[in-house]
């Protein structure tokens, strides 16, 4: 073998391995990065001026479809609200979420109890599949400069039917959560809700 092939096989495999570093990153670095952005999550009630784009709605709401869900059913629709007058009419329906009206955009989750399983039957567990979807809203939030806050409609009669009214939601969709949504104004910082008291290893108390 020539000199000329050889260094054309060192090459060769030079821009391999820098590829692979560049397309493959290191696991370590991906798993730190999650639990991070899990341990940064907090809830944030003042937004900028700053519009969001709809690709990144349309991002949060990709994330909050990858949530698990009981017996694969995804009992789920999702109200994705920039319209400032409709953000207006939200933070007026629900006590809970004044927030709202300062907010550039709002996604409201919801459970869609006309989705039924294979027997005809409504899901009895999309109150767990809409909140995985919510808090899958709030890390994605999270992790793309964001923040969010998860403001609760359900179970609550008077701030369901508020929403209902304010978004005209057909009948059998059950909103569970309003996510307010924007740039931080402030410095908002995560709460250390860490309690090595409330875990419970096997049977012991």
């Amino acid at each position: 073998m020539n000199k000329y092939k050889i260094v054309c096989l060192v090459l060769a495999f030079a821009l391999l391995a820098t590829l692979v570093r560049l397309f493959i990153p290191r696991t370590g670095t991906i798993t730190e990065a999650v639990l991070e952005n899990i341990l940064q999550r907090k809830s944030v009630r003042e937004y900028s001026a700053e519009k969001l784009r709809r690709e990144q709605l349309d991002s949060l709401v990709r994330m909050g479809m990858a949530a698990p869900s009981s017996k694969d059913m995804r009992p789920w629709q999702f109200y994705v609200v920039d319209d400032p007058k409709l953000l207006q009419a939200l933070a007026k329906a629900h006590p809970y979420a004044t927030c709202v009206a300062k907010a550039p955009a709002a996604i409201v989750v919801c459970g869609d109890t006309t989705v039924t399983d294979d027997n005809g039957r409504p899901s009895q567990a999309w109150m767990n599949d809409c909140s995985a979807a919510t808090q899958n809203i709030l890390l994605a939030a999270e992790a793309m400069g964001l923040g969010a806050v998860w403001t609760a409609s359900w179970p609550y009669e008077k701030s369901m039917a508020g929403v209902q009214a304010a978004l005209e939601m057909p009948e059998g969709v059950l909103p569970l959560a309003v996510v307010a949504i924007g740039y931080p104004k402030g410095d908002a910082k995560p709460k250390d809700k860490w309690d090595k008291d409330l875990i419970h290893y096997n049977n012991v108390w």
